[in-house]
């Protein structure tokens, strides 16, 4: 009975720790769908955050759980999973997400998620715990991501400044504020069903690895409807530190710009979800962002700042990795 009763406890621990990595989740990427409203001055940050929480939470009801899918059964063994190697990936992940928020750097969450589960299931087992081929998938997003976002965001950007041509820049910059509410919404509807679903598949795999659901089970309510609330709670708070890199470092943005940066971003980011590849919303509107300043010539990106977040890019699995095999370690301790 007192095993039974430690057990459960570890249980509530760790979807505690993951609905605050959800949490952090959604504080870290508030930038990615908030960034272009703040910095043209569309909305008010304050304002901005909510609208973004808003609809973060909206697509709990509008998307199918294929991502939390290909978390949950695609990337390491289950058979391996325990509560260490769950405690090993949330720390992996939060510890880096913590460390690129403080100095300002747009990493990925979700790839820090991966970077975790990777590390511990790595230390615990070996390369034979890792189900390659959906890692490669993930792995290859890292480069489809962003240059879909920049194709897309791109392509709109000529076909706006194509359509616009003749209008008043005062006439054109009066219509996209309100079309860039409509774009941030469409693209922290994106965030929200493709962020929260990383979550959403951890603390399935904890309950699968507990005996409390089984993989042919549909994933509890509960677990939906809490990942989804924390990670717009973490939107609301916001990540203000990586705002200013996102929105005005890049390239500099107007109403019509930011309105098909978001778009770009947003498209990139239904197509994904709805082939269940978890990818990096810091990524996609990244791309987009690039994609529609080049229209107006290369010289117009920032591409030291780009290439500065590339790197951040490149070294968030490993780094989490490392971060989550101590993590693994140090929970076969404590727990």
């Amino acid at each position: 009975m007192e095993q039974l009763s430690m057990s459960l406890g570890v249980i509530i621990v760790l979807v505690i720790v993951a609905l605050a990595f959800d949490f952090m989740n959604g504080f870290h990427d508030a930038a990615n769908s908030i960034a272009t409203i703040v910095s043209t001055r569309v909305l008010k940050p304050h304002h901005a955050v909510f609208w973004a929480a808003g609809f973060n939470f909206l697509a709990y009801f509008l998307f199918e759980l294929k991502v939390a899918g290909t978390i949950g059964k695609g990337t390491i063994t289950p058979a391996i999973v325990d509560h260490y190697v769950i405690f090993g990936a949330l720390m992996g992940a939060t510890l880096w997400n913590i460390i690129t928020w403080y100095y300002g750097i747009p990493s990925s969450s979700s790839h820090a998620l991966i970077g975790g589960l990777v590390g511990a299931a790595m230390i615990k087992v070996g390369p034979e715990a890792l189900i390659m081929t959906g890692i490669w998938k993930i792995v290859a997003f890292i480069f489809v991501a962003p240059l879909l976002g920049f194709v897309f965001g791109g392509l709109l950007m000529v076909l706006v400044s194509w359509i616009c041509r003749h209008m008043p820049p005062r006439k054109v910059d009066k219509h996209f504020r309100r079309l860039q509410l409509l774009s941030a919404a469409a693209y922290s509807l994106g965030h929200g069903g493709n962020d929260a679903q990383k979550t959403i598949g951890i603390i399935w795999m904890l309950l699968i690895a507990a005996n409390v659901s089984s993989p042919n089970e549909h994933v509890p309510g509960w677990v939906v409807l809490a990942c989804y609330t924390a990670m717009g709670l973490g939107t609301m708070f916001g990540g203000w530190r990586i705002v200013k890199t996102m929105g005005n470092r890049i390239t500099k943005l107007n109403q019509a710009r930011g309105f098909c940066a978001n778009s770009g971003g947003a498209v990139t980011l239904f197509l994904a979800t709805a082939l269940g590849i978890p990818v990096s919303t810091t990524h996609t509107i990244t791309g987009a962002i690039a994609g529609v300043g080049s229209t107006r010539g290369t010289r117009r990106v920032r591409w030291g700042v780009a290439g500065g977040i590339v790197w951040a890019w490149i070294l968030t699995i490993p780094c989490s990795a490392v971060i989550a095999s101590v993590a693994w370690l140090i929970g076969r301790q404590i727990l």
